[in-house]
């Protein structure tokens, strides 16, 4: 026998233009991606999760001090124009003019860097499908994923013909060229203070 919930939750979700998404979002308490008329609510992150995006997002701030790079933590909205996907990566980098969507300046057109910290319920999407939409961001030179139940560090970086070529990192005294920026990144500086399983 169906239950009332279970009925509410078979209804058709409503449609919503992108404009009626930002008006609600700027409003919400919590953030929401939006595709295809839909808005998709975030998921707290864990310790670990934040622990590596803090640690990221310190060690760019301080390596990027003083040249024409902005480093953004996960609260700064990125829109995809191609795809029509608004979305919120765990660290952001724009080098040069920053480019904005609207005046209300919170929406990022041209990132350089995406860096985003894999969960087991959210690694699929970004590894496949957000990859996709990624792509097609003309700007976007390169792309980082941490995983943070391992010690695993995947960077994606565009190549002159529009390839992708991937470099792996697996030990803590491993390093990855971030070109984009003009930034080394040390797996153990990243992984500090994460409690990895053993």
């Amino acid at each position: 026998m169906w239950s009332q919930e279970a009925a509410v939750s078979t209804q058709p979700k409503p449609f919503l233009t992108h404009e009626q998404y930002l008006e609600m979002e700027r409003q919400a308490e919590y953030k929401s991606e939006y595709w295809r008329g839909e808005m998709f609510a975030m998921a707290g992150a864990s310790p670990d999760h934040n622990l590596l995006a803090g640690n990221l997002l310190a060690s760019l701030h301080h390596q990027l001090r003083g040249r024409p790079c902005v480093v953004f933590p996960s609260d700064m909205r990125v829109f995809i124009p191609a795809t029509g996907l608004y979305t919120y990566p765990d660290v952001t980098v724009v080098c040069g003019g920053r480019r904005l969507a609207d005046q209300h300046r919170d929406t990022l057109l041209n990132p350089v860097l995406v860096a985003e910290i894999l969960s087991p319920s959210t690694e699929s999407w970004d590894r496949g499908r957000k990859f996709e939409h990624y792509r097609t961001v003309e700007s976007l030179q390169q792309y980082l994923l941490v995983a943070q139940d391992r010690l695993q560090v995947d960077l994606y970086t565009r190549q002159a013909e529009g390839t992708w070529l991937l470099r792996e990192a697996r030990r803590l005294k491993d390093t990855l060229d971030l070109e984009s920026i003009g930034y080394r990144i040390l797996l153990a500086d990243l992984y500090d203070k994460v409690d990895l399983p053993a």
